[in-house]
């Protein structure tokens, strides 16, 4: 990513370290954020070039377990009495394979760190790790002098979590660049820990227990204080149901006094309640009357009811997601929904009949494959559902490659969509076409992405090389090429209309044909401005935000003739009038473009309409745009 992300997870294990008055003394401890791209070369570098340290400590998702492994047999060459500790879902209770592939490894932790870490600390310095010491340190496992593995009795979960040290309020993270800058993406914090739920694909729960356990509301004022200060526009929680519980209504009413104190923050974006109670709907209201910015989630994950049975989630009061949505679409609240493919239960047909239903109501749709992650019941009980995996070629997830419902030939044959519902339905990259499409022309949402999957597969221009469909299991680095592609780069911009004119503009009822056109262009002229595509002496600057404005002609009123579609209503070609919109657009999406929460903001925004009386019936040719700049 451009930007950094916030290290939280070992930021909570420096601040440990640095509260503890026995280690504090005895450790300078340091935090190396490394992003997705470094080499192993550079990581390297940054981290041994200096000075090699007496301990390293990683924290480990699939996205970075090998070059993990492949630091620790580097560091043991050059410090072989160092120690070694792992942590993360990924590795935890994994100390078979993670010793088995990398015997450079001394520790595994399997479960919260702010506890077991210090302590691995302590019986290291006093020389009693691994033996006696690591026997008396609950949630580790280690090898014994013989080789043989130790794994110690779960630690129970810190209970009152007031007593974890606050990486922000001791200053263990560092929250500003050179130039004294914000230095991240957004701030990530936690308000609690603990899920209640146990769904099959996912180790939230198991990971950090089922009952829910709140952070004191005064430490969370003050670590809100931190981010307001430093100006930070996103923060993100990293809670599994926010939205639950009544301490989730007197943090936000904390965040809302904030706001209205610094201007800061400006939205909060989070893993919303499965079941959305009346304390969601007080605090979404809430949110939407203090302009508190963010995107609400249905996270159904499938709509087949076997796949549903199959991944725990039977019990989830989610069945009335549609009157969710429509009441998130009345309130003027941008909602997404998540899915994920090749759930064991789930077909071709079924996931596609879902998607589309789904589409009517809510057309973001975040598409997921699903991988296999340890500790998991499907990776439990992967021979009942027939799971048929391969590990991925830069992370180590298990990627699915068949089920006892679908087959690797089916599976294959959905890449080009799922490539294309990603990059294009979950960033919201189309926000308009989807409804005058199925009404005009009779395309779902889905068999517009395949249009353009197969459109893109054909094309010859090297410009369409991101957005071709993969020969295999599509993976993120593939995604992250295709939106940066369709975000970034114009000539995608000129393919994109040569495949409107042949696949699209075709089937479209020829009465309706301008209709559409204009809605597509209406599609593409509010997407994000690129820098050094506008006159920097018309970007407006207020802080750190920058602003470009222009207002543009359209033949027909976009947003009414959708609105009109998605209401059920008739649209009279007759009736329509020409509209002069005023646009405006915040820049800087180069720094964002990873992150579909962000990049969403850097759309363009209507500050005013100016309709005009119609004098002709639509015609989208006899109409050109009037750019008016500032």
């Amino acid at each position: 990513m451009p930007l950094e992300s916030m290290p939280l997870a070992i930021g909570y294990m420096k601040a440990a370290v640095d509260a503890d008055e026995g280690l504090r003394d005895e450790f300078e401890t340091v935090i190396v954020n490394l992003r997705g791209a470094t080499s192993i070369g550079t990581a390297v570098s940054a981290i041994f070039s200096e000075t090699v340290p007496d301990v390293l400590a990683i924290s480990v998702f699939g996205w970075n377990f090998r070059e993990a492994l492949v630091l620790a047999e580097t560091f043991k060459l050059l410090k072989p009495d160092g120690l070694v500790v792992l942590g993360g879902t990924h590795v935890a209770n994994q100390a078979q394979r993670v010793f088995r592939l990398c015997p450079e490894v001394d520790v595994v932790v399997n479960g919260e760190g702010e506890l077991t870490f210090p302590e691995l600390l302590h019986a290291w310095l006093a020389r009693e790790f691994p033996e006696p010491g690591g026997h008396k340190i609950d949630g580790v496992s280690f090898r014994r002098a013989d080789g043989t593995i130790v794994t110690t009795k779960r630690r129970i979960g810190v209970q009152d979590l007031g007593t974890i040290a606050s990486p922000f309020l001791n200053g263990s993270i560092p929250m500003t660049d050179a130039a004294g800058n914000f230095r991240y993406d957004v701030a990530i914090m936690e308000t609690n820990r603990g899920c209640p739920y146990h769904c099959a694909f996912c180790y939230w729960g198991g990971a950090i227990g089922q009952k829910i356990r709140r952070f004191p509301r005064e430490r969370l004022i003050a670590e809100m204080e931190i981010f307001a200060f430093h100006k930070v526009n996103t923060v993100i929680l990293c809670d599994a149901n926010f939205g639950m519980q009544s301490g989730d209504e007197e943090f936000l009413e904390d965040v809302i006094k904030l706001r209205e104190k610094t201007g800061y923050p400006r939205a909060i974006e989070t893993s919303w309640a499965k079941n959305k109670s009346a304390t969601f709907y007080r605090i979404v209201k809430r949110m939407q009357e203090a302009g508190l910015h963010s995107s609400f989630t249905i996270a159904l994950q499938t709509l087949n009811d076997t796949a549903l049975r199959d991944m725990n989630r039977r019990n989830m009061k989610l069945n009335d997601w549609k009157a969710l949505a429509e009441w998130l679409s009345a309130e003027g609240l941008e909602c997404y929904a998540e899915l994920i493919w090749g759930a064991p239960g789930e077909t071709t047909e079924s996931f596609l009949q879902g998607y589309d239903e789904l589409a009517l109501h809510i057309p973001r749709i975040a598409t997921y494959p699903l991988m296999i992650l340890p500790n998991t019941d499907y990776r439990e009980r992967r021979e009942d559902f027939g799971l048929v995996t391969t590990r991925g070629q830069s992370d180590d997830f298990e990627y699915v490659l068949a089920t006892n419902t679908m087959t690797f030939q089916e599976n294959l044959a959905m890449q080009g969509f799922l490539l294309w519902a990603r990059a294009v339905g979950e960033n919201s990259f189309f926000r308009f076409i989807w409804r005058p499409l199925l009404r005009y022309a009779g395309l779902t949402q889905s068999q517009v992405l395949f249009k353009l999957a197969h459109w893109f597969d054909a094309c010859s221009d090297e410009t369409a090389d991101p957005l071709k469909t993969p020969s295999t299991i599509v993976e993120p680095m593939a995604v992250n090429a295709a939106v940066r592609a369709l975000f970034l780069d114009s000539r995608v911009r000129d393919l994109l209309s040569e495949w409107w004119e042949d696949e699209i503009r075709p089937v479209v009822k020829p009465e309706y044909q301008d209709l559409v056109d204009e809605v597509f262009r209406f599609d593409l002229f509010t997407l994000p401005i690129i820098d050094g595509q506008v006159d920097p002496a018309l970007v407006e600057q207020t802080g750190l935000t920058r602003t470009y404005r222009r207002s543009a002609h359209f033949s027909v009123d976009v947003p009414a003739v959708v609105a009109a579609l998605r209401e059920g209503r008739e649209v009279e070609l007759t009736d329509q009038m020409p509209t002069t919109f005023d646009f405006a657009w915040r820049l800087g999406l180069e720094a964002y473009i990873d992150n579909h929460e962000e990049a969403l903001l850097h759309m363009a925004t209507i500050e005013r309409v100016h309709p005009q009386q119609p004098e002709h019936p639509v015609h989208t040719e006899a109409i050109e745009s009037v750019p008016v700049a500032g």
